[in-house]
């Protein structure tokens, strides 16, 4: 499965993904700038399950309704790596379950 990682997401969290993942950022893939609109847009012509972002804006940017992909939103209370990486189990169960083209936002219960 084909996951993509936002610009504010530290690279090194792909680490924490199985390799039935494949991981890519958006620097990777040379959108670096491109609006969130466009990007889910491109990322779902390129096979992209889902968009990975700490950008908790996001979900006020975009229409749920009208999404090319999944968007899961981490919201640690800091976007540090060790803070981010306990997250990742909760990911890859929701991306196991099939998570369609809805926004996700998944807490650490201290934000």
């Amino acid at each position: 499965m084909k996951l993509l990682f936002d610009e504010s997401v530290p690279r090194r969290l792909a680490n924490s993904f199985p390799d039935r993942f494949e991981t890519k950022t958006v620097t990777d893939m040379e959108w670096s700038g491109v609006d969130n609109g466009r990007l889910l847009d491109i990322a779902a012509r390129a096979g992209f399950k889902a968009l990975i972002t700490v950008d908790k804006n996001m979900a006020h940017q975009q229409n749920p309704n009208t999404l090319p992909i999944a968007i899961i939103i981490l919201s640690p209370l800091f976007t540090r790596i060790n803070f981010l990486t306990p997250l990742v189990p909760e990911v890859i169960s929701i991306l196991e379950d099939n998570p369609g083209k809805r926004l996700i936002r998944i807490p650490d219960g201290e934000s």
